[in-house]
């Protein structure tokens, strides 16, 4: 998704970090931002997004990136400045070239794939993460008890999509780190499983990739079969509540195939 650029405004707003604009364009994605833009100034080039500064969820989402941005760095474009009136909030990231990956059987980008959810699951759990309580899938787990298994002390990314893992000529990186969590480690790579499947994959296939992960290697398989089960009742959730929204049935689709696999009956 791209969004139209902003009033002038908002670019009075960036020009001191940028310096005078040389250029800007608008690129696709960000979903859950109004403004996804490349820009140039005299200081740079800088990937912009940015989201009406006021109270609520895309808010809380985007200052929850850039808190999180100084731990990520190894795997993400660093932050290099942030700005806020009372009507925006921006993240000023270092533009880096890249494509989206290929999440599709036989595709050369797995292995990059892979190794990056290794490099984010080789990551510490920061101070500032520690609050971050993973709850999403909590409401739609079998059982209470079921989200226990949910809990652990890994820095979890879950945005796992072609369009947020980036492939480039000097490295790979997980860019939009709009909603990290504390959380039990074989989410991430349980999320991939889910994301391969609707790229085409077997679950079979899908889910020897993942092996590649050493977070789901360690899983107990009970977690990942609640996982499987409270991922399935959250995409139907959504499907239902977007009837129109086709990639939503897409995933509700692959959700249903990798709990078949796994021996998972919808209650």
């Amino acid at each position: 998704m791209s969004h139209p650029l902003p009033s002038r405004d908002f670019w009075a707003l960036v020009q001191p970090h940028t310096g005078n604009l040389a250029g800007t364009r608008p690129v696709p994605g960000g979903h859950s931002s109004d403004v996804t833009a490349l820009v140039e100034g005299e200081k740079g080039r800088f990937f912009v997004k940015a989201v009406p500064n006021r109270p609520g969820g895309r808010r809380d989402s985007i200052v929850r990136e850039r808190l999180i941005n100084p731990a990520v760095v190894p795997v993400s474009p660093a932050l290099r400045w942030h700005a806020e009136d009372d009507e925006w909030i921006v993240l000023g990231f270092d533009f880096v070239e890249g494509r989206s990956a290929s999440f599709e059987p036989g595709s050369p980008d797995l292995p990059a794939v892979v190794g990056l959810l290794n490099r984010i699951g080789e990551l510490g759990l920061p101070e500032v993460a520690r609050d971050w309580t993973e709850t999403r899938w909590d409401r739609f787990a079998a059982q209470d008890a079921d989200t226990t298994l949910f809990r652990g002390d890994a820095l979890l990314y879950t945005d796992i999509n072609p369009g947020n893992l980036m492939i480039g000529d000097r490295g790979t990186w997980a860019v939009d780190w709009s909603w990290p969590t504390r959380g039990a480690a074989f989410i991430d790579p349980a999320c991939l499983v889910v994301q391969l499947v609707a790229a085409g994959h077997s679950p079979e296939s899908a889910e020897s990739w993942a092996t590649g992960c050493a977070a789901w290697s360690n899983a107990d398989p009970r977690a990942i079969d609640a996982f499987a089960v409270a991922n399935l009742r959250m995409h139907r959730r959504f499907a239902e509540r977007n009837p129109d929204t086709s990639w939503l049935w897409a995933m509700l689709a692959a959700n249903q195939a990798w709990a078949a696999h796994r021996g998972i009956r919808e209650e």
